[in-house]
């Protein structure tokens, strides 16, 4: 298969994988007033898919073994768009949760697979694939961010804008279809899928740094434009914070991986990003009105962190495999442990009656992401390190 096919394909996929998070985010005031419910429960429509994420990133590399990437990826994706699409007309809160979890369980997937597929096409320099397929996830977000209120303003609700979200990963699909036609068969391995680096100290590193790092973004992206309409801001120009935020987010997570590999080293980097994360949740806490500049610098940390964080284990591994076991340690626990952040703030907000002591969490959460990313290796291990 001719290397551009492969990653246009990859590039629309990952357009797909965080419209039904980061675009409801805008969306949650009118859910929660629409569906007569608590700031706790429309919590769970961020919660829900991150803890997917997580739960099935360790069975991904199963099913990419047993069906082939290009079909578990579809597969996928087919759940993301189907059951995207009912949770966009059933009535009641109840079921909008319910079939929240089935949309996680497609992101969970095709989140871990990816990583995967990246590998098994260029084994020599995954970086710049790495980097163009997380720049399509924060394309994908930052549109959705963007359009989401609009949307619901001119087609009659939130609704509308699920079902958007959702038609678009359908049609999505069927391109990927077309540009990966010529994927050679799937011949499955004879022996095992290799298992979890359950005893490696980097993977354990990387599992509380990808735990911080979601439970950071995710909470923001959840929150922030309710925090500011808590301020006074109207929900189009709170929402209008996400899409800065996340267009921010579209060249830092091509432009720093590609730093990283010509200056300094990863773990320089990733302090770096998860500092400019400390400085931005606190500049929201402290200085509000700033809020511009300070989303401006989140969406830097967030586009250059989660790149840099998918390309350690490309860094550690040689063999798809065991990239695949990595990433599923890593994607299942980290995203499980981050899966409780919007949850917990939106619970924090309902005790407290505002935002503020939800901001300060994620001040807390983000000072714990610097000495994580500090205790890594400065230059990544040998392949052996990761053996599980």
């Amino acid at each position: 298969m001719r290397p551009a096919s492969i990653l246009a394909g990859l590039f629309l996929v990952a357009l797909t994988l965080r419209p039904q998070i980061v675009g409801i985010g805008p969306l949650l005031p009118e859910m929660q007033d629409d569906l007569d419910t608590t700031h706790a429960v429309v919590g769970l429509l961020g919660t829900i898919p991150v803890l997917c994420m997580g739960l099935f990133a360790p069975p991904a590399a199963f099913l990419g073994a047993r069906v082939g990437t290009r079909a578990a990826i579809t597969w996928s994706l087919v759940l993301i768009g189907v059951f995207g699409l009912g949770r966009a007309v059933v009535p009641s809160a109840a079921l909008v949760v319910l079939l929240t979890w089935p949309v996680g369980a497609g992101m969970g997937l095709a989140g871990a697979l990816v990583p995967v597929a990246v590998k098994e096409h260029f084994p020599v320099r995954p970086a710049g694939p790495t980097g163009l397929y997380t720049t399509g996830i924060q394309v994908g977000s930052a549109v959705s961010a963007a359009v989401a209120v609009p949307l619901a303003a001119w087609y009659g609700g939130w609704r509308a804008s699920l079902a958007v979200f959702s038609l678009a990963t359908l049609v999505l699909t069927a391109v990927w279809l077309v540009l990966t036609r010529n994927d050679p068969a799937h011949e499955r391995p004879s022996g095992r899928p290799p298992r979890l680096p359950w005893r490696s100290r980097v993977a354990w590193l990387l599992v509380v740094l990808f735990a911080l790092m979601a439970s950071t973004y995710y909470g923001i992206n959840a929150w922030l434009p309710d925090s500011y309409a808590e301020r006074g801001w109207s929900t189009a120009a709170a929402g209008s914070l996400l899409a800065v935020l996340n267009f921010v987010a579209i060249p830092a997570s091509f432009v720093v991986p590609w730093l990283s590999d010509r200056f300094g080293t990863r773990r320089a980097w990733l302090v770096g990003m998860a500092t400019t994360f400390v400085v931005g949740v606190a500049g929201v806490v402290l200085v509000p009105a700033a809020a511009y500049a300070w989303v401006v610098g989140l969406g830097i940390a967030s586009g250059g962190m989660f790149a840099l964080v998918l390309t350690v284990p490309l860094d550690l591994e040689d063999e798809p495999g065991r990239v695949g076991a990595l990433v599923g340690m890593m994607l299942g626990l980290g995203y499980t442990i981050g899966a409780i952040s919007p949850v917990v703030l939106g619970a924090v907000r309902d005790l407290t009656g505002s935002f503020t002591a939800s901001l300060w969490l994620l001040v807390g959460f983000s000072a714990l992401l610097v000495g994580s990313v500090a205790a890594l290796p400065s230059r990544p291990a040998s392949r052996q390190t990761t053996g599980g």
